[in-house]
C-alpha cells in the first residue's frame, strides 16, 4: 500500500514510525513532515490546507490510504473532500470534526445525546459572559468555543480572573476567531484521563488511555499548553484503595463507552455525521463517576506517542478498518508495560520564543527509547538539525513500570544538546504502576 500521512508534528511522527513497521506498506509519504519523519517517510512540501495540491498528489502517486493527523484539516473538510475524490481516509469529515472545532457545538451535542459533563452557557458578548458568570461559585472555566492549539481554556479562581478572560477573548481578541464566541462551564472536582475510541461510522470500539501533563512547568503550574508529557495506560484512583490501570478495570471502560462514547456517535449518525476516524474523549474522573471535559477528534499529541510505543499489533489494518468500515473485525493487541513521553519544548514556550536554534545532538534510539520531533527542519546549507517550533522534540519510552520508563526518558534526555530547550522535570513522578 501507498499511504500519506497528513501533518509536521511528533503525533505525525509517531504514526508514520509505527506505519512503517507493517508489511502492508509500501510507500509512506508525509505531509509536509519534519526532520526526523524524513528518517522513515518521504516527505513532500505540501501544507495541509492546500486540499487540491494534496488530492494530486494522491491521484499522481496511487495513494491507497490517507491519514489526516491534526485537527485543523479535519474542521476545514479535507476527509470529505478526500473521500469525495475515491481515496480511503482516515479522520471524520467537517461534520463530526465539529466535536472539536466549535466546543459550543459539542456541549450542545453532548446535551442532546444526554452525556454527563459540566453546566455550561455560550456567550457572544462579555455582558452575557458576565451575567452567567454571576450564576456560578467559582473556580471558574472560561473556554474559546474555537481551535486554540491547547491555549484556549482558562480555568480561573475568582469571577474577576473570569471576567478578565472574557474580555480578553471577546473584546482583545488574543485568540482571534477562535475566541469571538465562548463556553463558560462550572469546575468540574476529580483527576483528568484521556480515552480513545476508534469508530467507523458504525461500529465503536475502546482503543486505549493516557494520562497528559498540560501546563508547561513542573507541579502543574504555568500556562496550559498543547501538552508537555503523558503516559500510557491511565491509571484510575481507587478510593481508599491503590491506584489501577484503566485498562484492568473493565467496568471503567463499558461505562465510558456507554455513557459518552457510543450516544456521541449515534447522535452524530442521525445529525448525518458519521464518524470515521479516532475519537479522543477527555474525561474528569470524579466521586460520580466520569464526565466529559471535552472531545478531540484526532489522535492527542504527546499521548499518541505512547499509545504507538504499546501498540503491539500492526497499525495499517485497524487504519483501512476504520476507512473501510470494517472495524468490527479488528482487535488491537498491546504491550502490557507502559510507555511515557516527556515533550522537550523551546524556551519561552507557549510564549514567544527564539528560532531557529541548533540541537546538536540527540542519542540515537534504543529499544526502549524513542525520540519523536516535532518542529525540527534541517538547515538546507550543511544539514544541521534546527528547532523551529514550540514543542520540538518527544522521548518516548517504554519500561516495566512508569518509574522505569521515566527513567530511560530522563537519561536520553541528559545527553540531549539543545542549550535552547526545556522541559519538565516531573512527567510521572510519583505515579504508582
Amino acid at each position: 500500500m501507498n499511504i500519506l500521512v497528513i501533518g509536521s508534528g511528533g503525533r505525525e511522527h509517531a504514526l508514520c514510525w509505527k506505519i512503517k513497521q507493517s508489511p502492508l506498506c509500501d510507500r509512506l509519504y508525509c505531509a509536509p513532515g519534519n526532520a526526523g519523519i524524513a528518517d522513515v517517510a518521504e516527505c513532500i512540501d505540501l501544507h495541509h490546507s492546500d486540499e487540491p495540491g494534496i488530492r494530486t498528489f494522491c491521484t499522481e502517486n496511487a495513494i491507497d490510504l490517507v491519514v489526516i493527523g491534526p485537527e485543523a484539516p479535519l474542521v476545514a473538510g479535507l476527509a470529505d473532500d478526500l473521500r469525495d475524490a475515491g481515496f480511503r481516509v482516515f479522520g471524520p469529515g467537517r461534520g463530526a470534526a465539529q466535536l472539536e472545532g466549535s466546543k459550543g457545538f459539542m456541549k450542545d451535542l453532548c446535551a442532546r445525546a444526554g452525556v454527563p459533563t459540566a453546566g455550561y452557557r455560550r456567550c457572544a458578548t462579555s455582558a452575557e459572559a458576565q451575567a452567567f458568570l454571576a450564576t456560578l461559585t467559582p473556580p471558574l472555566v472560561v473556554k474559546a468555543d474555537g481551535l486554540a492549539a491547547g491555549k484556549g481554556v482558562f480555568i480561573c479562581k475568582d469571577h474577576t480572573d473570569a471576567e478578565a478572560a472574557c474580555r480578553e477573548l471577546l473584546e482583545d481578541r488574543v485568540l482571534g476567531v477562535a475566541g469571538q464566541e465562548l463556553v463558560l462551564e462550572e469546575f468540574l472536582e476529580g483527576y483528568e484521563v484521556s480515552f480513545f475510541a476508534l469508530s467507523d461510522g458504525k461500529t465503536v470500539i475502546p482503543f486505549a488511555t493516557a494520562q497528559d501533563y498540560k501546563r508547561a512547568h513542573d507541579g502543574d503550574l504555568g500556562p496550559n499548553t498543547g501538552g508537555m508529557g503523558a503516559y500510557s495506560p491511565a491509571m484510575l484512583q481507587q478510593h481508599g484503595g491503590k491506584a489501577v490501570r484503566a485498562e484492568d478495570d473493565p467496568a471503567f471502560t463499558a461505562l465510558v463507552m456507554q455513557a459518552i462514547i457510543q450516544p456521541v456517535v449515534d447522535t452524530l449518525a442521525d445529525m448525518g455525521f458519521p464518524y470515521q476516524g479516532v475519537l479522543y474523549a477527555g474525561l474528569m474522573v470524579g466521586r460520580t463517576g466520569p464526565k466529559l471535559l471535552e472531545f478531540n477528534v484526532r489522535f492527542g499529541d504527546p499521548e499518541c506517542q505512547t499509545l504507538m510505543r504499546r501498540l503491539r499489533s500492526d497499525i495499517v489494518p485497524i487504519l483501512v478498518a476504520v476507512a473501510e468500515g470494517t472495524l468490527r473485525d479488528v482487535q488491537a493487541e498491546w504491550d502490557s508495560r507502559p510507555a511515557l513521553t516527556v515533550v522537550m519544548a523551546s524556551q519561552g514556550y507557549p510564549g514567544a520564543y527564539k528560532q531557529p536554534t541548533l540541537i546538536s545532538h540527540i542519542p540515537a534510539d534504543t529499544a526502549t527509547v524513542t525520540t519523536f520531533h516535532a518542529g525540527t527542519t534541517r538547515d538546507f546549507r550543511d544539514g544541521a538539525l534546527l528547532a523551529v517550533g514550540g514543542r520540538v522534540l518527544n522521548v518516548t519510552a517504554t519500561g516495566g513500570t512508569i518509574t522505569a520508563a521515566q527513567r530511560d526518558a530522563y537519561d536520553i534526555i541528559q545527553k540531549i544538546s539543545w542549550p535552547d530547550g526545556f522541559c519538565r522535570s516531573d512527567i510521572g513522578k510519583s505515579v504508582d504502576a
